[in-house]
C-alpha cells in the first residue's frame, strides 16, 4: 500500500492520544513534532509540511478540542480533516465537454507511465461512464510508445489514431479529433512525448499541441516514486502548460507517497486518478477523504464496497445468501466466491481498506496469494458429490484428492475444517443462528491467509 511507512508512524503517534481524558498544549506540540518527522520521511515537500503542521496545531489547541469530552479523538479528527484538505478535499471528476469530443491531453516525463495510463483512463471512462474514447498516439520519438498504445487499443477493442513517426504531434492531435467526430467518439485521449527531464523543446511541442486542439483537460502523469522531484516536475509543467489535474502512477509500489501529499498543495490542481497496479483496470478515481482515512488507519469501506459492487453478481449474491442462512454452501459456491474476491484486486489491498487494517494487529498478516491456487487445486480434485457433500470424505478420498492436487492430506483436512467453520460463521452472520454464539480465538483463518 502507498504511504505504508507514513501510516505506521502516524498511527503509532495517534494511538497514544486515543482515550485521553485531557490533552494539553504540550501534548499537541509533542505529537505534531512526530507528525512533522513522519511527513518529511515520507518525502512530503518541507513547505507543505510546515503549513500542514501549523494548521493542525492552530485547530488542535482551540477551545473546541481542549474542552471536548474526547480531546484525543478530536485531535485525530482535526488531522484527518486537514490531511483530506491537503490532498484536495473532495473527488475531482474528469471534464466532459458539452460539444463532444472531449479532448484530454496527457503529459509527463518519460517513464512515468503515460502510455499505459492513457489506456487505463479510457477503460475507466468506458466502464464507469459508458463513454466511447479514441486513443491518439502522438509520441513520435519513442516508436515503442505507438506500438504499445496500438496493442492496448486492440486489447480494449478501442480505436487508436496513429500516423507513425513521420507526422508531427500537432497533425496527429488534429487528425485524432477529426477522426473522433466522424466515429462518434466522445473522448480523445492524447498520449504525448516525454523526456528524461523538463526541457524547452518538450514544452514548446506540448504548447503547440495544446493550442492546436484546445483540450478540456491537461493531465500531468507523475510517478509517485520520484519523491521531491515529482513536485519540481509538477511546478514546471503547470507554469508552462497550466495543467488541470494530476494522475499519480505506481501508488501501489514501495513508495513513501510524498508526491500525493505535495502536488495538490504546490500546484493547486486536483489529483484526478491514482494508478494502483500494472493491469489495465488498476486505476481508481482519487478520493482525498478516503486516502486520508486509510493513512490514519480508519479504513476505506466505501472503496471496498464499490469494488464489491463491480465484481459481484447481484442475483448470484442473493442465492448465496440464502445458502449461507441454511448452511447449504457447497465447495462450488466457495470457489465462485473466491474468484469474485480475487476479481476485486489483490487481497493485501482489500485488507488495507478494512478499518484498523494498518494497525500493529494486522501488521503480521501476510496474504500469500499463491496459496489460493492450492485451495483451488484441492477443490477441483473433488468429485461433484464430494463438493456438495463434504461429510462423505473418508481417508481414501482424501488421499486421492491430495495426490490429484499436489498437496498433503493435512492440507485437505485443514481446508475441510475451515470450510465447515466458515459455514457456521456465515450462518451466524446472516442471522441463521443467533442463539449461543461464541467468539472463537481470533476467528476463522482462511487457508490462503496462513
Amino acid at each position: 500500500m502507498a504511504f505504508e511507512g507514513l501510516a505506521e508512524r502516524l498511527q503509532s503517534t495517534f494511538d497514544k492520544m486515543k482515550g485521553r481524558g485531557k490533552v494539553s498544549e504540550a501534548d499537541v506540540k509533542e505529537m505534531m513534532r512526530e507528525v512533522r518527522l513522519a511527513l518529511l520521511e515520507a518525502d512530503v515537500n518541507f513547505k507543505v509540511v510546515k503549513k500542514f503542521v501549523n494548521d493542525v496545531k492552530e485547530r488542535a489547541v482551540g477551545q473546541e478540542v481542549m474542552k471536548s469530552l474526547t480531546p484525543g479523538q478530536q485531535v485525530i479528527k482535526v488531522v484527518n480533516e486537514e490531511l483530506t484538505a491537503l490532498m484536495g478535499g473532495e473527488e475531482s471528476k474528469i471534464a466532459a465537454s458539452r460539444k463532444p469530443p472531449t479532448v484530454v491531453m496527457l503529459a509527463g516525463l518519460q517513464g512515468a507511465g503515460k502510455t499505459t495510463t492513457v489506456a487505463k483512463v479510457a477503460n475507466h471512462l468506458r466502464k464507469h461512464h459508458n463513454r466511447k474514447p479514441l486513443l491518439a498516439a502522438a509520441d513520435i520519438y519513442r516508436p515503442a510508445a505507438i506500438d504499445q498504445l496500438e496493442t492496448l487499443g486492440k486489447q480494449l477493442d478501442m480505436p487508436v489514431y496513429s500516423k507513425g513517426t513521420d507526422a508531427s504531434p500537432v497533425d496527429i492531435a488534429k487528425g485524432a479529433v477529426e477522426e473522433a467526430k466522424e466515429a462518434n467518439c466522445d473522448y480523445v485521449l492524447i498520449d504525448t512525448a516525454g523526456r528524461l527531464h523538463v526541457d524547452e523543446e518538450l514544452m514548446d511541442e506540448l504548447q503547440q499541441v495544446r493550442e492546436a486542439v484546445e483540450p478540456e483537460e491537461i493531465l500531468l502523469v507523475i510517478d509517485s516514486m520520484t519523491g521531491q522531484d515529482a513536485v519540481n516536475v509538477a511546478e514546471s509543467f503547470h507554469e508552462q502548460l497550466e495543467v488541470t489535474g494530476a494522475i499519480l502512477t505506481k501508488l501501489d509500489g514501495d513508495t513513501r507517497g510524498g508526491a500525493a501529499l505535495s502536488v495538490r498543495e504546490v500546484t493547486g490542481v486536483p489529483i484526478k486518478f491514482a494508478g494502483t497496479g500494472e493491469k489495465i483496470d488498476e486505476i481508481d478515481v482519487f478520493h482525498p477523504e478516503r486516502m486520508a482515512s486509510r493513512i490514519l488507519g480508519m479504513g476505506d469501506m466505501l472503496s471496498l464496497i464499490e469494488k464489491a459492487e463491480t465484481s459481484v453478481d447481484d442475483e448470484r449474491a442473493k442465492e448465496l445468501q440464502k445458502k449461507m442462512k441454511s448452511a447449504d454452501l457447497t465447495f462450488d459456491d466457495f470457489l465462485e466466491q473466491l474468484e469474485q474476491v480475487r476479481n476485486m484486486g489483490p487481497l493485501d489491498d482489500l485488507l488495507q481498506m478494512m478499518p484498523g487494517a494498518n494497525k500493529k494487529a494486522m501488521k503480521n498478516i501476510q496474504v500469500d496469494e499463491s496459496q489460493i491456487g492450492r485451495v483451488e487445486a484441492i477443490v477441483r480434485s473433488m468429485t461433484k458429490h464430494e463438493k456438495d457433500n463434504p461429510s462423505v470424505m473418508n481417508a481414501s478420498r482424501k488421499r486421492r484428492i491430495a495426490k490429484g492436487s499436489g498437496t498433503t492430506i493435512q492440507d485437505v483436512n485443514r481446508l475441510l475444517k475451515q470450510f465447515e467453520d466458515m459455514k457456521k460463521m456465515m450462518k451466524q452472520m446472516t442471522g441463521g443462528n443467533q442463539k449461543g454464539k461464541k467468539k472463537g480465538k481470533g476467528g476463522m483463518q482462511l487457508p490462503f491467509l496462513q
